[in-house]
């Protein structure tokens, strides 16, 4: 079974003479007579109804069939190695739809799966941001994270469950198992603002030059994130249409391949150390620092060799692994990076001895202020994250059988942005980073078969959980550097392929190679030479408005793939929709350029 009319033909089996159903025009315009469902029934067909209900549920929670069922566990198991893997060569794993009813034992291993694929995705930005941008001490790293797990899960949960606002167009989430996590855009964002605050003296620094812990920076970007994240709320409501044509491929493409590349230099610094000893001084001097179980300089090869092992382990899973290795092989490749940092005595267990055993959002704390240099960044920013999810949308409405065109998934393109916007809404009053939807556990979803929202459902009680669990936040806030950082790096790389495969997607005609040069040749210069800016608005004097507007200025074009999408978009809307012979070129069978129409027999 597949689709919401399987779930009501179903429900009219089972229960036959029972419903009526009834459509609301609004909701019908919207192609949604199959997602609300109303019953009128006399009182003795209600209780009828119950019973059948509960007789129902009593036997999907007492039978052999609604625990297990017949579905064959052993090939979400079975390495990919010969001779294991004879019995699963031409195997077909059977497909479950959105609402489609799924074993009870099935549903937490995959909702659990989808969690263990997630996590390499919700831990690295707080990471980031914690070690490379704020200097927060272990303490409110592990906290930021288990904050990130705790606000992904919830976030993921509306996403999946799809609420129609009443007496509006307008629903909450996609309906599709969908799941949403910390944005990566905010990394280059709180990395400038961090380096600008340090450098004019907002945020402390010791006698010998090394930057302390600067929570006033966090809560500054938590309180600019409250002003700004209705931008995001407020696009929502446009139509899907009118959204790509001011942001089309091209800028969304760019966006993700400036953010992939950028990151990357962030993990590189990680895996040879950690950014802060990176021609430190002082407590700095050595990686991850002069108190660590092991210091040494940044660089050494045994912290290369502790990156390598994550990496390696990654593409041996990914040969060699089971289902459901292959979409954990993030968490495998970092469990194989602990267990040999942990031997070879790199690890403290201070930090983790030292964490709580239950955490919950606001048991650390960041006074909230507004910035007027971070306004038009987090602005830019939440219009990018509205445009930017919409591709992982389609890939996750293909990928589940249901339509990816038409007004029903126009609705499932406006509920996922607004569930973004109060994702982030949420996140941001729990002090936790910005949400954007994301495609990652596509792969479970193809690999297992399964659509069914009940996984994204059980996925998001897993992230909540481990949120709560504080040990477990404490471990990714303890881990040494160069761990994360091989990790980080495979993942980062795949932002920036994400991104190519975007801009492999429209057409290379002489006006979008002229934009996305125009664009691409700034996004790399901020990667390049980060400080080309620094002296071009560098305003000194005592109006302090003048001074943030400035700062403000120098956030986005210091920023890559902001200063990238600003003229993407410029470009995008002024140059002419010109024809040239050389959009008309293409090649025949042995790779010869022809014009089109001129081609040799």
């Amino acid at each position: 079974m597949s689709g919401d009319s399987d779930v009501i033909r179903l429900l009219q089996q089972h229960i036959p003479g029972l419903l009526t159903m009834e459509t609301p025009g609004s909701i019908e315009k919207l192609g949604q007579d199959n997602d609300v469902v109303y019953a009128s029934s006399s009182t003795g067909e209600v209780e009828q109804h119950q019973k059948k209900s509960w007789a129902h549920l009593k036997h999907y929670f007492t039978s052999r069939e609604g625990w297990i069922g017949d579905y064959d566990y052993i090939y979400l198991i079975t390495p990919n190695i010969w001779p294991l893997n004879r019995k699963y060569k031409d195997y077909e794993a059977p497909f479950y739809g959105l609402n489609d009813e799924i074993p009870i034992l099935l549903t937490l291993l995959l909702g659990l799966q989808h969690a263990l694929t997630m996590i390499g995705s919700i831990v690295s930005p707080p990471l980031a941001i914690a070690g490379g941008a704020f200097n927060f001490d272990p303490t409110i790293t592990q906290y930021l994270v288990s904050a990130a797990f705790i606000t992904t899960g919830i976030a993921t949960a509306m996403q999946v469950t799809r609420v129609h606002i009443a007496k509006t167009p307008f629903f909450i989430g996609t309906g599709l198992l969908s799941v949403v996590g910390p944005t990566f855009d905010i990394l280059p964002i709180a990395f400038n603002y961090t380096s600008m605050r340090y450098a004019n003296g907002t945020c402390p620094t010791a006698d010998d030059g090394t930057q302390l812990p600067c929570p006033d920076a966090w809560g500054a970007i938590l309180g600019s994130m409250l002003c700004t994240v209705w931008i995001q709320i407020a696009m929502s409501m446009v139509p899907p249409k009118k959204l790509n044509k001011i942001f089309p491929k091209i800028v969304t493409g760019s966006l993700l391949l400036l953010v992939g590349v950028y990151l990357i230099n962030s993990g590189m610094q990680n895996w040879g150390g950690s950014s802060n000893c990176n021609g430190g001084e002082g407590f700095y001097a050595m990686c991850p620092n002069v108190a660590a179980p092991k210091p040494l300089p940044w660089g050494d090869p045994k912290l290369i060799g502790l990156g390598f092992s994550v990496f390696v382990t990654v593409i041996i899973v990914e040969q060699f692994g089971s289902p459901l290795m292959k979409s954990a092989s993030i968490i495998l490749g970092l469990a194989v990076g602990c267990a040999i940092s942990g031997a070879t005595g790199y690890w403290s267990r201070e930090n983790i001895d030292a964490a709580p055993v239950i955490t919950f959002l606001w048991v650390h704390t960041f006074k909230l202020s507004v910035d007027g240099a971070l306004i038009l960044p987090l602005l830019i920013m939440f219009i990018c994250e509205a445009v930017s999810c919409m591709p992982d949308i389609l890939a996750t409405a293909e990928i589940s059988n249901v339509d990816i065109e038409g007004t029903q998934f126009n609705s499932r393109i406006q509920g996922g942005i607004l569930c973004d916007g109060l994702g982030s809404l949420l996140s941001a009053f729990g002090t936790g980073l910005p949400m954007v939807s994301q495609a990652g556990n596509n792969g479970v979803i193809s690999l297992t078969g399964c659509a069914s929202r009940r996984a994204g459902w059980c996925a998001s009680g897993f992230l909540i959980l481990m949120g709560m669990f504080g040990k477990f936040g404490a471990v990714f806030g303890s881990m040494p550097p160069s761990v994360l950082g091989g990790m980080q790096v495979f993942l980062y790389s795949t932002i920036a392929v994400a991104g190519i495969r975007v801009l492999g997607l429209i057409a290379w005609t002489r006006r979008n190679r002229f934009i996305l040069t125009a664009s691409l040749a700034i996004g790399f210069m901020d990667i390049v030479q980060p400080t080309w800016f620094n002296q071009i608005l560098d305003y000194s004097g005592s109006n302090v408005s003048l001074q943030g507007f400035e700062q403000g200025l120098n956030l986005i074009v210091e920023t890559p793939f902001i200063v990238a999408a600003v003229i993407g978009v410029f470009l995008n809307l002024v140059l002419p929709e010109d024809a040239s012979a050389m959009d008309k070129i293409v090649r025949d069978a042995s790779g010869k350029p022809v014009l089109e129409g001129r081609r040799e027999d």
